[in-house]
């Protein structure tokens, strides 16, 4: 079919567009990538607006002899991959039942279930909650009240109800599959698009939890890595703020404004460097479990 002038036209418009945002989306990555080896006092000036300038890794140097940062890195290791494990068992266990057409009363279930989307206890009941049970300063603090997302829930039914045919089902019924055998031999291995969009978000969702954190944590060696870099971030402002002439101030702002760059780097690298990876099943499982059906 030949391209006329009008679809020519349109695809340059798109692509045109496409790329201005592509550069609007990239510019803060790289202007952080750059400015955290960069020294802090050309970034301070502005002279620095794209590329590195002046070669400077001290940032880098203060977060890798800081202890607590690593701390806080393996805590938010720890809890991302425990959360996350947690939350896809109990997304997966609360939407295969609820797409199987031979389970009654699953309407009724889904509507108890998408009610808790738009009412909730409110943040002082589930404070008392995470305290009655015993939790606070714990860890399962920050696992459990999130275990799992309804609207994932919402996604993965979906998914199975669109995306796996009933037969295959039945077929390994009369094989003699149990219902946990069909899911685990035949469901699951057929989902793996949609499991990868579930650990992306859930990863990614734990990786920059620190509210939570900062609600239920009192012990300093148990905090997340985003809670340590709040409070980095706090620090600077604060000190930006209070200002000095004194030449040992002036280069503690500058220090802390590269510290600043650089854990932003090393608190997103590893979510950046997990999605290429997630990448092919991410688009696949995202755009048929969401938008069939």
């Amino acid at each position: 079919m030949k391209e006329t002038a009008i679809d020519r036209t349109v695809g340059i418009a798109v692509y045109a567009i496409l790329g201005i945002v592509l550069l609007l989306v990239l510019y803060p990555l790289v202007f952080v990538a750059s400015a955290s080896i960069s020294d802090p006092l050309t970034v301070s000036k502005g002279e620095m607006w794209l590329l590195p300038k002046d070669l400077s890794l001290v940032g880098y140097e203060r977060i890798f002899t800081n202890k607590e940062i690593w701390t806080g890195y393996s805590n938010t290791i720890l809890y991302t991959v425990v959360g996350t494990a947690i939350n896809l068992v109990m997304t997966i266990m609360a939407a295969y039942p609820l797409s199987r057409i031979d389970f009654s009363g699953r309407h009724v279930i889904t509507g108890f279930i998408v009610f808790t989307m738009f009412f909730s206890g409110g943040l002082i009941p589930t404070y008392l909650l995470v305290k009655s049970l015993g939790m606070m300063n714990t860890m399962w603090a920050l696992i459990i009240p999130g275990a799992v997302s309804v609207w994932n829930i919402i996604i993965m039914r979906t998914y199975f109800q669109t995306s796996i045919p009933n037969e295959i089902q039945e077929s390994a019924a009369i094989d003699g599959c149990s219902n946990l055998q069909t899911l685990w031999r035949i469901v699951l291995p057929l989902s793996m698009p949609i499991i990868a969009v579930m650990v992306l978000f859930y990863s990614v969702g734990h990786w920059n939890a620190y509210f939570n954190g900062l609600i239920y944590l009192t012990d300093r060696s148990k905090y997340p890595l985003q809670l340590f870099l709040r409070e980095i971030l706090i620090k600077s402002e604060v000190d930006q703020m209070a200002g000095s002439m004194d030449l040992s101030v002036q280069k503690h702002l500058m220090e802390a404004e590269a510290i600043k760059y650089a854990i932003v780097i090393v608190a997103n690298l590893p979510v950046l460097l997990l999605y290429p990876f997630l990448q092919k099943y991410f688009m696949k499982g995202f755009l048929v479990g969401a938008l069939k059906g």
